[in-house]
């Protein structure tokens, strides 16, 4: 990843907090993004401790369409090329509460951040990604999927937070498979993947899997090896999972995970 230019959205916190510093201690641009300056800053001084470059912040809260346009117009202003893009910014099913919520669009909350938000990014740094390839674009998503039931996409029926998770998480799928088709040939490649199990972060509910919640730093191998230049053989259009190991301990498990390409399963 030395001199590669990597873009990971909700870089402050969680998952992505931890696999922008190993990024950038691998040798990574790194820019990361989120809602709240003091954790930017915190993070930034982490990985310049632990050897990486000083990252690069654009603050913006993506349940805004218009502030996740104003953070591509940011990045394409800044940059001349983006080597990765890793739309991992989300909101749990727990997240900001259970109850039913709209983003300042009016859209379902839950689907206006994990989905709407990553979709619109993708497409407005596309050119910057042609430009730049081989280049590839990340989707985080997870095992936990709903079908949209497209009369009422945005659940004013029955809601539920783990429903308009899933569905979210869903969506990001499909649109991965739709935009690798899309790509053929342009030298961009995009995949989503579940990282590896219940991790202790903020997207997680306390209730899941108590006393078994992983440790982010356990968990990151896969992402980093999806966006790393280990997975050059991986086609697009896949939903990346079971890279786990699950008879072995969880640091055997992360390190089998390496560049295991037959342990994907397709998208379809």
């Amino acid at each position: 990843m030395d001199g590669k230019t990597v873009l990971i959205t909700g870089s402050t916190d969680g998952v992505g907090r931890y696999v922008a510093t190993k990024l950038a201690v691998a040798g990574a641009k790194v820019l990361i993004h989120g809602r709240d300056k003091t954790r930017a800053s915190t993070l930034s001084d982490e990985i310049k401790r632990a050897g990486g470059s000083e990252p690069a912040f654009y603050q913006a809260d993506l349940s805004s369409l218009a502030e996740a346009r104003k953070l591509a117009d940011a990045v394409l202003a800044d940059h001349k090329r983006i080597d990765v893009f890793v739309s991992n910014a989300g909101i749990g099913s727990q997240n900001e509460g259970p109850a039913r919520q709209t983003s300042k669009d009016g859209y379902e909350l839950r689907f206006a951040v994990n989905y709407l938000s990553g979709f619109l990014l993708a497409r407005l740094l596309l050119p910057l990604l042609k430009a730049s390839a081989p280049s590839r674009i990340v989707n985080v998503a997870s095992l936990g999927q709903h079908p949209i039931d497209f009369d009422d996409v945005m659940i004013t029926k029955n809601y539920s937070g783990s429903r308009a998770y899933a569905q979210s998480k869903l969506s990001q799928i499909m649109f991965t498979i739709d935009l690798a088709e899309e790509l053929k040939g342009s030298g961009v490649t995009v995949n989503s993947l579940l990282p590896g199990g219940a991790t202790n972060t903020g997207m997680v509910p306390r209730d899941i899997a108590p006393g078994r919640l992983l440790d982010p730093n356990i968990v990151v191998p896969p992402l980093l090896w999806l966006v790393s230049e280990s997975a050059g053989q991986v086609t697009g259009g896949r939903f990346v999972a079971n890279l786990w190991d699950t008879s072995l301990p969880p640091d055997e498990a992360a390190e089998k995970a390496r560049g295991v390409a037959g342990w994907m399963v397709p998208a379809r």
